[in-house]
């Protein structure tokens, strides 16, 4: 029901910045909460940043201050903003929909397949 397509990753030196884009394809962009992820080599998948319909944000604390959720209804598109990027934040940056369960709807959530973003010198 739903296609997401990361892009706008890639290599970005220390102190840089860059932004990534969530392209969905489907019905009812605007129920969705939306978010970003990120896995680290060896890690576990952590939370980024979440964002509602109505534009409540959420951030994890590693990245708070440096990077910016945003979305576009109209165009069925999530941004992240990402400013001075660090080489820990080197991963990769899954974006994700969720649609809690409610009367005749099963909850949902849907990945896409994730765009590499790399932070070194």
């Amino acid at each position: 029901q739903v296609q997401l397509v990361e892009s706008g990753g890639g290599l970005v030196q220390p102190g840089g910045s860059l932004r990534l884009s969530c392209a969905a394809s489907g019905s009812m962009f605007s129920m969705y909460i939306m978010g970003w992820y990120r896995q680290a080599p060896g890690q576990q998948r952590g939370l980024v940043a979440t964002i509602t319909s109505g534009g409540s944000t959420n951030y994890g604390d590693n990245v708070k201050g440096r990077f910016t959720i945003s979305r576009d209804n109209a165009k069925n598109t999530v941004y992240l903003q990402m400013n001075s990027l660090k080489p820990v934040d080197t991963a990769v940056y899954y974006c994700n929909a969720f649609r809690r369960a409610a009367t005749f709807v099963k909850e949902a959530n849907y990945w896409g397949q994730g765009t590499q973003v790399t932070v070194s010198s």
